[in-house]
């Protein structure tokens, strides 16, 4: 039943991996807490390698669906991609070494303050963006000096890579769409170097059958089995969201998500 229920998350997991770049790090945190609350302390580190995992193959199959012209943006960044990777690898192995309370309530924590961030500082909710400025974002909407420590908190609190990225390239012009678009690309860099970590690191760390490392393999598989299809359809047709909703949905989802770990606490 369990599994069943997951797959249904999937669909959802899917939803919001092609229209906020959400690969499943937020959505899967806290469903993972919730399947594997009885593992206790242990629950919060494999609710976020296990989001990596998710992450990851959802973020391959949408980024190999983004349009060429999209992608382009990201072109001759493979500095800010090294050092993605390079952080993720050390935010989810400084993971296994602390107290659960940590990234349980760092990842409240961070969503709180980004959505208050989001709601008082402009550029993120509607704005007016023009080509020009979505031109220039690939530029200066994710220095590649901030990669590191991008990848780093992302990977530790098992926030996924959107949550910090998304809000820094629509505040460079970009329109939601292809902000969240490019969070794809961008959290693979993240998360499969987090994930490698959590599967060869892991088992020393947290206990328990159906893990790999830290990874509860029969949950991921059973969010991916439902988000799969749903990415691949949704981005043969994706859906055309104004950009008012799409901003405050973004938004919404921070919240349930960071009320959801909050109270499973």
């Amino acid at each position: 039943m369990t599994l069943l229920v997951l797959f249904f998350v999937g669909l959802a997991v899917g939803v919001t991996t092609v229209l906020f770049g959400f690969g499943g790090g937020f959505v899967t945190v806290p469903i993972i807490l919730l399947v594997d609350v009885s593992r206790g302390g242990d629950a919060i580190r494999i609710a976020v390698a296990t989001s990596a995992l998710v992450m990851v193959v959802n973020a391959i199959i949408a980024t190999l669906s983004t349009r060429r012209s999209i992608l382009a943006y990201l072109r001759g960044r493979r500095a800010l991609f090294v050092l993605l990777a390079v952080g993720g690898a050390a935010g989810s192995g400084a993971a296994l070494f602390v107290s659960d309370a940590v990234p349980r309530w760092g990842f409240v924590a961070y969503i709180g303050i980004t959505v208050v961030d989001l709601l008082l500082r402009p550029g993120f909710l509607p704005r007016r963006a023009s080509a020009r400025l979505a031109d220039e974002a690939a530029g200066r909407g994710l220095p590649d000096a901030l990669g590191a420590p991008v990848g780093a908190i992302a990977s530790f609190l098992g926030v996924g890579g959107s949550v910090m990225t998304v809000p820094m390239m629509r505040r460079s012009g970009m329109e939601m769409s292809t902000a969240t678009s490019l969070a794809n690309p961008l959290t693979i860099a993240i998360a499969a170097p987090a994930m490698l970590v959590a599967f060869a690191f892991g088992g020393g760390v947290a206990s328990g059958s159906g893990l790999i490392g830290t990874v509860d393999v029969a949950s991921a598989l059973a969010l991916l089995a439902g988000a799969v299809p749903v990415i691949v359809v949704l981005r043969r047709r994706p859906p055309r969201i104004p950009e008012a909703v799409h901003s405050w949905a973004y938004l919404v989802l921070l919240v349930v998500a960071a009320t959801t770990v909050a109270l499973t606490g």
